[in-house]
C-alpha cells in the first residue's frame, strides 16, 4: 500500500508519512514512569492525536503501562448534565479500549453510581481491575464546559490520591488550551476558573510544537524513500520558510502537489511547485484554514491580530489572556520579545480574508491581467494610480463598519493588487513589527524578450500617516532601502496613506506621485495616498 500526506484526521504508520512521535513528546514516557498528572495543549491539527495516540501504544506494547487515548468529545452536547455527558464518554471510552487494548487490559463492566462520581468509579474499578498501570490520555477536554468540565476535572483530582492502584496512575489533559485557561459556561456567562482550580494536582504543562526543519525533511524524505520522487533542498527550505512548520500545512503543500497537481516521479519537486501549491491553497481556504479565519472576529483575537498587521511591536507578555488565547489558537507565534503571525501562509489567508470583506458590494475593483504593458510586463504605476482613484472614492465605504478599521488602508491595498495580478503572478507581504510598516514584494510572470519565461519583481513599502505622527517618508525610505538590499532590487515604491484630518494633510505637488532617493542613493517613486 502506497502511503500519502495526510490532511484528515489522525494518521497511522501504515497508511501516512509521519513524523515519529517520540521525538515530538520526549518528555512524555517520563511523566508516566514516575506516575504524574500533565496537561497537554496544541492549536488544532498540529499532530496532537497522532501523536498521543502514537505514544498511547508504545507505552502499551512496552509492557509496563496499559495506555489508551480517550475522546472527552461524546460530552460536548451535555455541558449541563453532567450524568448523560460522562455515559456518553464511557460508552465511546468501551469502544475504543476494544480496538486499542489486549482484553486483559480493557475495563470490566462500568459500576452503579450517582452522576458526579460516575466517572471517577469508572476510572478506579477499571484501575484496579488492570494487570498494569493505567495511563489515560483525554482528548478533545476542552470540548466539555460548564458543571460537566468542573465536575470532570474535580472527580480527577479527588481520584488522584488513590494512584496508582486504585486509580489511574498517570493521566494527561490534552486540548487545545492550558487548564487554567478553560472557560466555563454557566447560565449563559462565561467566566474564568478561579483558584484553587479545578486540575490544580497537574506536575507541568507541555505544548506541543510545530516541525523543525529536520523533521520536514525526515517527513519528505519518506515519500522519496517510497517513491523515488525527490525534493530539492530549496524546495523543502522554502516549504518550512511558508509553513513555518505547521504541521497541516506542511503536509497541505506536498499533498497539493503529489495529488492534486499530479506531480509524478520521476519529476523532481522545485520551489515552483511549492509556490504553486501555496497559492492554490490560499485561495481555496480549506477546512482547516476557514476554521482559523472565523477566529478573526473575536475581539480577543482582533486585539492582537491588528497592531501586528498594522506593523506596530505587539510584545510579549505572559500575562496577557488575549495574546494566550491568540497563541493557543496557533495564529500568531512568540519571538524573543515580540509577536508575529504564525506563518506566510497565513499572513496571505488573513489579509485576503479581510479584503474579501471590504471589497463585498464596492465596485471597482480590477480584473486580473488589465494592467498589462505592451511587452507584458505588470504596470504597476498605473494599477496604484487607479487604486488612489478607488481609495478617495471608497475609502468613507470601506472603513464605516470595518471592525479592523486600524489597517484598513494596508488591506484594500492588498486586495486590489491580488486581485489584479491573479493567475498571473504573486504578492508577497512581510509585516515590518515595530516599524509601522508593511513590506510587499510583486512577482509578475511574463514572457521576456528572449521569448521565454521571466519573473518581474517589484517591491514597495506602505507606511500610513497618522495624526499627530511625524512624517513617515524619512523612516519609509530607510525601512525600504533595507528591504532592496535583501531582495537585491535596485529601485521600489514607497506608498503613504495619509490619515490625518483634511485640513492637516498635504497639498499641491506633494499628492500622488514623487521621485526621492534612498539613503543608499537608489531612486524610489513616492505615492502619497
Amino acid at each position: 500500500m502506497t502511503r500519502s500526506f495526510n490532511t484528515t484526521g489522525p494518521c497511522d504508520v501504515i497508511s501516512h508519512y509521519m513524523v515519529p512521535a517520540s521525538g515530538r513528546l520526549p518528555e512524555v514516557p517520563g511523566l508516566v514512569q514516575d506516575g504524574k498528572y500533565f496537561v497537554l495543549h496544541a492549536p488544532r491539527q498540529t499532530g496532537k492525536t497522532t501523536t498521543i495516540q502514537a505514544l498511547a501504544a508504545e507505552l502499551t506494547a512496552g509492557g509496563r503501562h496499559a495506555a489508551v487515548v480517550l475522546s472527552m468529545e461524546a460530552g460536548r452536547p451535555w455541558p449541563e448534565d453532567v450524568g448523560a455527558a460522562t455515559r456518553a464518554i464511557l460508552t465511546r471510552a468501551r469502544r475504543t479500549a476494544r480496538t486499542a487494548l489486549p482484553p486483559d487490559l480493557r475495563p470490566p463492566p462500568w459500576p452503579d453510581a450517582w452522576d458526579e462520581g460516575l466517572l471517577s468509579e469508572a476510572f478506579a474499578v477499571w484501575a484496579e481491575a488492570c494487570p498494569r498501570p493505567l495511563v489515560l490520555f483525554l482528548d478533545e477536554i476542552d470540548a466539555l464546559a460548564g458543571r460537566t468540565l468542573l465536575s470532570v476535572l474535580g472527580q480527577l483530582r479527588d481520584g488522584y490520591r488513590d494512584r496508582p492502584h486504585g486509580f489511574p496512575s498517570s493521566i494527561a489533559l490534552c486540548g487545545l488550551r492550558d487548564v487554567r485557561e478553560y472557560r466555563i459556561a454557566s447560565d449563559s456567562n462565561p467566566a474564568r476558573l478561579t483558584s484553587p482550580s479545578p486540575f490544580n494536582i497537574k506536575v507541568t504543562s507541555l505544548r506541543l510544537n510545530d516541525f523543525t526543519l529536520d523533521e520536514v525533511r525526515s517527513l519528505y524524505g519518506q515519500h522519496t524513500a517510497d517513491t523515488g520522487q525527490h525534493f530539492t533542498p530549496q524546495s523543502v527550505e522554502y516549504a518550512f520558510a511558508s509553513t513555518m512548520g505547521q504541521p497541516w500545512l506542511v503536509n497541505a503543500l506536498a499533498h497539493e502537489i503529489v495529488d492534486r497537481m499530479k506531480v509524478a516521479p520521476p519529476t523532481t519537486i522545485t520551489v515552483d511547485h511549492v509556490d504553486e501549491a501555496t497559492e492554490r491553497i490560499v485561495v481555496a481556504r480549506e477546512t482547516h484554514i476557514d476554521s482559523l479565519v472565523d477566529r478573526l472576529r473575536d475581539a480577543r483575537v482582533r486585539r492582537v491580530i491588528e497592531p501586528v498587521l498594522a506593523g506596530t511591536q505587539v510584545r510579549f507578555d505572559p500575562f496577557s489572556d488575549d495574546l494566550a488565547y491568540t497563541a493557543d489558537l496557533g495564529l500568531v507565534r512568540r519571538t524573543t520579545s515580540t509577536v508575529e503571525i504564525a506563518n506566510p501562509i497565513y499572513r496571505n489567508v488573513i489579509t485576503r480574508v479581510l479584503a474579501d470583506g471590504l471589497f463585498e458590494g464596492v465596485n471597482g475593483a480590477p480584473q486580473p491581467r488589465s494592467f498589462v504593458l505592451p511587452d507584458g510586463r505588470l504596470d504597476l504605476v498605473g494599477l496604484l494610480s487607479r487604486f488612489t482613484e478607488f481609495w478617495h472614492r471608497t475609502e468613507d465605504l470601506l472603513t464605516a463598519d470595518q471592525p479592523y478599521r486600524e489597517v484598513t488602508p494596508h488591506i484594500t491595498l492588498l486586495g486590489y493588487l491580488d486581485r489584479a495580478v491573479n493567475g498571473s503572478g504573486f504578492v508577497d507581504r512581510e509585516y515590518g513589527v515595530g516599524r509601522g510598516a508593511l513590506d510587499l514584494l510583486i512577482r509578475w510572470n511574463h514572457t521576456g524578450p528572449d521569448g521565454g519565461p521571466a519573473v518581474q519583481r517589484e517591491a514597495l513599502e506602505v507606511k500610513t500617516h497618522r495624526p499627530g505622527d511625524a512624517d513617515p517618508a524619512p523612516a519609509g525610505l530607510a525601512q525600504l532601502d533595507g528591504y532592496l538590499l535583501r531582495l537585491g532590487l535596485p529601485t521600489g515604491y514607497l506608498v503613504i496613506f495619509d490619515q490625518r484630518p483634511a485640513e492637516h494633510k498635504r497639498v499641491g505637488t506633494d499628492l500622488g506621485f514623487t521621485s526621492a532617493t534612498s539613503p543608499s542613493g537608489r531612486p524610489v517613486t513616492v505615492l502619497r495616498i
